[in-house]
């Protein structure tokens, strides 16, 4: 029997709501840039199968025909980091229900905290300091997309994060929001908790150990996609030491 030594935790639309807020910024991005495009929510819902800002607008450049160089890109997307950081600070984003608890009780129960994700440091550090202040040092373990070669449903991240801690995977539980995040998780060897986030409610999660609508609260109870979590329960450390042992 295994036993739950540490949580390792996605960012966007795992944490936090995201997304929503990170289209707006790309948006705002290229208006303030004189470019002609506006993602709207469908059309950033397929962009979003490309992991990574920067890949993301290269991408889509690529399918339109767009010639801007890798560096104007690079530019690009840190203007636009800078416009999603500032919404952050401004309180825009809050952690998805039930993350602050369970961090908590994670924290006093000895667990170790990680971060897995293919966001960029400075968007993870705007987003933690937004919304946990200096409670986000409970993360031990942070790895961004800029510490990887390979984004994400590459493995790379994970195995990343289970080198730094020092454990393997089979101690290990991942929180995922979307289908390249839980293939990552995944490849990694790990069992992963899936809490489908606006985006990403149409994604197909079959390998996934449990997905839910939220990690809910005492007497708000999430709605059950795919597992066993029993009626009326919860996402709790005895629910997650369940799914490992």
């Amino acid at each position: 029997m295994s036993e739950l030594k540490a949580l390792i935790f996605d960012v966007d639309g795992t944490l936090a709501e995201t997304e929503e807020q990170h289209r707006l910024a790309f948006n705002a991005a290229f208006h303030d840039a004189g470019l002609p495009y506006e993602w709207s929510v469908d059309r950033y819902r397929e962009l979003l199968g490309v992991t990574g800002g920067k890949q993301r607008m290269a991408a889509f450049f690529a399918g339109v025909g767009d010639t801007t160089s890798p560096a104007a890109i690079a530019e690009l997307h840190r203007a636009k980091n800078r416009i999603y950081a500032e919404a952050v600070a401004d309180g825009q984003i809050r952690l998805r229900t039930g993350i602050a608890r369970l961090l908590m009780e994670a924290r006093e129960a000895g667990m170790r905290l990680a971060i897995a994700t293919t966001t960029s440091r400075e968007n993870l550090l705007a987003l933690l300091h937004a919304t946990m202040g200096s409670a986000h040092r409970i993360f031990e373990v942070m790895v961004t997309g800029e510490d990887v070669a390979v984004l994400k449903p590459d493995p790379e991240v994970y195995l990343k994060a289970l080198t730094q801690l020092g454990l393997p995977a089979e101690n290990c539980l991942a929180f995922e929001d979307s289908a390249a995040g839980l293939e990552s998780a995944t490849r990694a060897g790990l069992r992963t908790v899936v809490t489908p986030s606006l985006y990403t409610s149409h994604h197909r999660f079959g390998p996934a150990a449990l997905v839910v609508s939220s990690l809910g609260e005492p007497g708000s109870p999430p709605r059950v996609c795919q597992g066993g979590l029993a009626p009326d329960t919860h996402v709790d450390l005895a629910v997650l030491r369940g799914l490992v042992g």
